[in-house]
């Protein structure tokens, strides 16, 4: 029930009085939107960015908007998908639209968490250790086949994607922001590969599973590799968004409106994954955080600065599928966490 299920229309208390404006009614008998966001920049800028993408990369617009919600949401993504469907490819692109500083970093069995984080080198001149900085100090990091790494140097990742900083030796450095994670793995290939820990998956704001283009889809990626004669792929993209305006940009959708109906409707969600015969561990009060976060996300994309069923929604399945394991019993007959996921969705009462 809402505050206007209880108006009478045949009272007209509700109604200005005589020589009573809108503007000089009382301020509990009408709605003000005075406080109204002013989204174009942001508009404009999403804009800018799904045209710099969409100019290399064909298709794939669900992964690109999912990849600027997390970006306005200062989130992590976790890319899942077979090789050769564009997953380090477009984060590159997005990277460069961003004109932020970039790092990439390719686990690998051998590597260490030094080499992420970086170590203490011994300063010969000044008889003093220094701390030399390692590529993960960046705005925005691709970690790509995150999966190769052994658990040592990914439980490296832990501290510095959840608080933003870095302790070594007792000392913390923070990380300049924004600072954004992009993590790709293959999830057919087991060879030299080692499972992702849960306290580290929960750290990803989405989980993004890429599927195989359109036969029409592959044909225009054919077409438009052909077309380019000489020249990267990168060359054709340029940057048009700056580090203030991300920043800007992400203060803005924290403001974004939700009604108090749509947190109940989260929590209801949220909590359905744990009291699920089909699931075996439910989602934590982090993932109600990150679906409240994304889905002023997905609002923001769509030029709207209020929350609707219809975003939380999107914003569940990339949020949840991550986070959720399912029974034995059940994931022997075939069934995912997705489909699980959606069953709960679609079980919940959207609010009136």
């Amino acid at each position: 029930m809402t505050e206007f299920d209880n108006i009478n229309p045949d009272n007209n208390d509700y109604l200005p009085k005589a020589g009573q404006t809108e503007a000089t009614q009382p301020e509990n008998d009408t709605l003000h939107f005075d406080g109204r966001l002013n989204l174009s920049k942001l508009t404009e800028g999403i804009a800018a960015i799904r045209q710099q993408i969409s100019s290399v990369i064909v298709g794939q617009h669900q992964m690109t908007d999912q990849l600027i919600v997390a970006l306005l949401s200062n989130g992590h993504v976790l890319i899942e998908g077979v090789p050769g469907v564009a997953k380090t490819v477009t984060v590159k692109l997005l990277s460069k639209a961003l004109s932020l500083d970039f790092s990439r970093i390719q686990f690998t069995p051998d590597l260490m968490p030094s080499d992420i984080l970086g170590t203490s080198v011994f300063n010969l001149s000044k008889s003093d250790f220094n701390f030399k900085k390692g590529p993960v100090f960046s705005n925005f990091v691709l970690i790509d086949e995150i999966n190769r790494a052994p658990a040592k140097t990914q439980a490296a990742l832990f501290e510095v994607m959840e608080e933003r900083q870095i302790t070594v030796e007792g000392e913390s450095h923070i990380l300049e922001a924004p600072f954004l994670v992009i993590a790709t793995q293959n999830p057919i290939e087991q060879e030299g590969t080692y499972r992702l820990p849960e306290a580290q998956l929960d750290r990803f704001l989405f989980k993004i599973n890429i599927k195989y283009p359109s036969l029409i889809e592959e044909i225009k990626i054919l077409e438009r590799e052909n077309a380019i004669k000489s020249g990267d792929k990168l060359d054709h993209v340029n940057a048009v968004i700056n580090r203030e305006q991300i920043l800007e940009f992400q203060a803005l959708v924290k403001q974004i409106v939700i009604a108090p109906e749509l947190l109940g409707y989260i929590a209801k969600i949220v909590n359905n994954t744990r009291e699920n015969a089909y699931l075996y561990l439910g989602a934590s009060p982090r993932a109600s955080i990150a679906i409240l976060n994304a889905s002023k996300g997905f609002a923001a994309i769509n030029g709207r600065d209020f929350v609707t069923p219809e975003d939380i929604k999107n914003a569940a399945i990339p949020v949840l599928r991550h986070r959720v394991t399912v029974a034995p019993e059940r994931e022997m007959e075939g069934l995912t966490g997705e489909q699980i996921i959606r069953q709960i969705i679609d079980a919940v009462e959207i609010p009136r």
